[in-house]
């Protein structure tokens, strides 16, 4: 192209206005949510990159479709033009709507799972490990070295150790129900998983005869990645990339809230006859009919159109662009992150930005907090806090301590991002005040909802 700045491939028509705060009501803020971000109010959050699952904005083509919602409780049209969307693009058999991903998680748990087994993965992420580990099976990560190492330059670093699965497999016969890779691999960075990957884990799953599944969130950027990054794929499309990606797999879960480009829902999709029966059972009584899901049919309709639109090549070359641009910044100021960008999101290394902080005082979860108190800035943890937190009750340090950064798709423009790495500038020049946090009250899974916190030193910095 001649000219190097990717602007965005759209124009804004509706605007939300943002309220800004000072840092005296944003300490206040901090304070009544228990020093847990996920508690803050939204009002309260300037630019919120908590999360990109259902946090973005939908196109005239998706709001279209929404008013062609067809609500009918049974055999709903737009159930079918949801159902032709998933089917064409990733050819199982099998399509089930359900109101979000971890919904699908948990079906699929329940139909698949038993004390005792074992579920390799790149790396589980928090929903999907805590469905597993309700069913008292181990939810197993088994990255490439790479992916242990936040600064390890890797153009595939979400990739599954292969020689770790066959010893898995071979080890335990009997005890693996489905192997899952997640992509990209959202625990481990947003890292994308190369194709040859995806075809090695199919390859020898089904040589053990066991089932091979997706966590296909944020397929479409994980196509990206392929197309740009693996040999053979330079002139294959993204929906070309992702049929294939699908085509290797038995059946995958899906978050519809992020690479399906709506505010709500998700599916489980498969090829086994039976085991769709025993899931479709367990939507009637948890989810809704078959042809629902959960879901209304204007939000079958939006995803019918989003995940078309997400695999849209300017849509798909601008998002991973954003996040690059973010990088390059950091990188430049000599801020850790996790190298290569990801997709989706920017990953601060808070074990290495701030070493004086141990894990058992919780870095990522200090990290956070100093972006919200001293920019507005809403971030999540995963780290310590996230996965820290055994199935038994004890306690265990992450792998990785880290401060994501999500995108939400088509929200803020590149002078918003201007602004957060001007804020983490200056939370560069004051990291070595930080002090960690410690847990006053905890639930027994998925703490970093709803845990409360309390700083070690007064404003959480010495």
């Amino acid at each position: 192209m001649k000219f190097k700045t990717i602007i965005e491939p759209f124009r804004i028509k509706t605007v939300e206005p943002i309220r800004q705060t000072t840092e005296a009501q944003r300490a206040v803020a901090l304070a009544a949510a228990h020093y847990n971000i996920f508690l803050l109010r939204g009002e309260d959050v300037l630019i919120d990159l908590l999360t990109d699952s259902g946090t973005g904005a939908m196109s005239i083509y998706q709001w279209a479709g929404m008013m062609r919602g067809d609500e009918t409780y049974a055999g709903a049209r737009s159930f079918y033009a949801f159902d032709a969307a998933v089917r064409d693009i990733t050819g199982f058999t099998h399509v089930i709507p359900t109101h979000q991903g971890r919904a699908a998680e948990h079906i699929l748990s329940g139909a698949m799972l038993k004390s005792g087994d074992i579920v390799p993965n790149n790396r589980h992420f928090d929903t999907t490990r805590a469905n597993f580990e309700a069913r008292g099976a181990s939810a197993m990560d088994i990255p490439i070295a790479e992916g242990h190492h936040p600064q390890a330059l890797h153009p595939f670093k979400g990739n599954m150790d292969l020689a770790a699965l066959e010893r898995v497999l071979t080890e335990n016969p009997g005890r693996v129900p489905l192997v899952m890779i997640t992509v990209t691999n959202n625990s481990g960075g947003g890292q994308p998983v190369s194709m040859a990957n995806i075809r090695g884990a199919s390859a020898i799953a089904r040589q053990h005869g066991v089932p091979f599944f997706l966590d296909a969130c944020r397929f479409a950027e994980n196509a990206w990645f392929i197309h740009t990054r693996e040999a053979g794929y330079e002139d294959r499309t993204p929906i070309e990339i992702a049929r294939e990606m699908f085509s290797l797999a038995d059946g995958c879960t899906m978050s519809a809230k992020k690479d399906g480009m709506a505010n709500i829902g998700g599916f489980l999709a498969m090829n086994d006859d039976a085991l769709a029966q025993r899931c479709r059972n367990t939507l009637i009584l948890t989810e809704g009919f078959p042809t629902y899901g959960g879901l209304a049919g204007y939000d079958l309709e939006a995803i019918a159109v989003g995940l078309y639109e997400a695999l849209d090549p300017d849509y798909l070359r601008y998002r991973i662009r954003f996040v690059e641009y973010m990088a390059e910044k950091m990188t430049s100021a000599g801020i850790p992150m996790v190298r290569p960008a990801g997709g989706h999101a920017l990953y601060l290394d808070a074990k290495a930005w701030l070493p004086h902080i141990p894990p058992s005082e919780y870095p990522g979860w200090a990290l956070s907090l100093v972006l919200y108190l001293e920019g507005g800035i809403r971030a999540c943890e995963i780290g310590s806090v996230m996965f820290g937190q055994q199935p038994d009750g004890s306690e265990r340090p992450a792998d990785l301590e880290l401060v994501r950064l999500a995108f939400p798709r088509r929200v803020y423009t590149q002078s918003h991002m201007d602004y957060v790495c001007e804020v983490l500038l200056h939370v560069n020049s004051i990291a070595p005040r930080i002090r960690g946090v410690r847990i006053v009250e905890q639930p027994p899974a998925l703490r970093h909802f709803t845990a409360k916190f309390e700083p070690l030193v007064r404003g959480v910095f010495a």
